[in-house]
């Protein structure tokens, strides 16, 4: 199968660098991709979150399933800035932070093994918004890949056992793009393609609120309705890239 015709992803997002502000903006985006999947009619659910004290998002790992979807989103992996005023300043000085988004194709891979005694499996309380226990039973699943460091978690199912089969699916596909990455070229270089070190150097795309303004670095091209995008109207900017790569 072309990578192109994959029709299910894993799209993770994590707060970089700006501390409260850099989850308040990674909870901007997520509001933005979610808002643009349901105008194109596909489906998402949130296998596992990790919320600020603010509200904000630390991490977030989604499901997303509907035509197209990974030829679509694939060049939103990357570093994403954002220029603003935060809520939290009281001097009204404009702060830059960061936020990552990585996308996964979603693959069947029973020929990876993994073995038992090379995970570490943490079960803990599954929790909704606020960081509020929403279970009195530990349901939500998080493991480690020992030899590789991978850490995944799961809370979006009511049972143990579902939730740990859900993290497995993530973790063996984390796996193999770690092994394609070996096979493409230097597993360094090809995860800064995707997510960098969160630097505020690194970025593929700045949303600067003050003037109104996502840039896109790779394009090297405007557009003057940040309000309008961040509300999830992205057509033009993916349209931009297909347009580059026809």
């Amino acid at each position: 199968m072309s990578e192109n015709n994959f029709q299910s992803i894993y799209f993770e997002i994590r707060a970089g660098v700006g501390g409260e502000e850099a989850a308040l903006f990674a909870r901007d985006l997520w509001r933005m991709y979610s808002k643009f999947f349901e105008k194109r009619g596909w489906n998402y659910r949130i296998l596992d979150i990790s919320e600020s004290d603010l509200g904000g998002i630390k991490t977030l790992i989604a499901e997303v399933s509907g035509p197209q979807v990974y030829e679509l989103l694939k060049q939103e992996a990357g570093v994403h800035r954002v220029q603003r005023i935060p809520v939290t300043e009281k001097s009204g000085r404009i702060h830059t932070s960061t936020a990552s988004v990585a996308i996964l194709p979603k693959l069947s891979l029973p020929q990876i093994q993994i073995k038992e005694s090379d995970l570490e499996i943490e079960f803990y309380r599954a929790s909704g918004p606020g960081g509020q226990n929403v279970n009195k039973v530990e349901t939500a699943v998080r493991i480690r890949h020992k030899p590789t460091g991978i850490v995944v978690a799961c809370q979006s199912e009511r049972s143990q056992q579902r939730n740990r089969e859900l993290a497995l699916e993530i973790l063996k596909n984390k796996i193999w793009q770690m092994e394609q990455e070996k096979i493409y070229g230097s597993l360094t270089e090809a995860r800064k393609k995707q997510i960098g070190s969160q630097e505020r150097s690194e970025k593929i795309r700045t949303y600067n609120f003050p003037q109104n303004r996502v840039t896109d670095h790779r394009l090297n091209k405007s557009w003057y309705d940040l309000e309008e995008i961040m509300e999830g109207k992205l057509d033009k900017i993916i349209e931009a890239f297909q347009k580059q790569n026809s």
